[in-house]
């Protein structure tokens, strides 16, 4: 991964409004011990992403948005790989993080996403 590499993240179709992607899209739920999940675009593609999200894994997606790695460390969240999922699995790291931290990192990544626009729409 580089600064330039696409993280890739389903949408769930509960976290749409108005045909965006609302910040909670970027929010890790308490069973993600604030570990949000994503794929490395440099190992597969918002559209295989989201194939792999929906067929192999059989959760439910309305798309795939994604930011950068460099946006995540711009703001101060760390990322990594995590293949024990899956091998295109990473990390982006909200640990360290109050709630209402969380909350603000969360609307900056979803603001990085709005402005790509989806990277895919089945």
């Amino acid at each position: 991964m580089n600064q330039a590499t696409l993280l890739h993240r389903q949408v769930h179709p509960d976290f749409i409004k108005n045909g965006e992607a609302t910040s909670q899209a970027f929010t890790p739920t308490p069973k993600d011990n604030k570990l949000l999940s994503a794929y490395d675009g440099d190992m597969i593609t918002a559209e295989k992403a989201w194939q792999h999200y929906t067929n192999r894994l059989g959760l439910r997606s309305s798309g795939t948005i994604s930011v950068s790695n460099g946006e995540c460390h711009k703001i101060g969240l760390p990322v990594s790989s995590d293949p024990a999922s899956f091998a295109e699995h990473v990390v982006i790291d909200f640990s360290e993080l109050s709630n209402s931290q969380v909350k603000t990192k969360a609307k900056q990544l979803k603001e990085y996403a709005t402005a790509r626009g989806w990277t895919f729409r089945p």
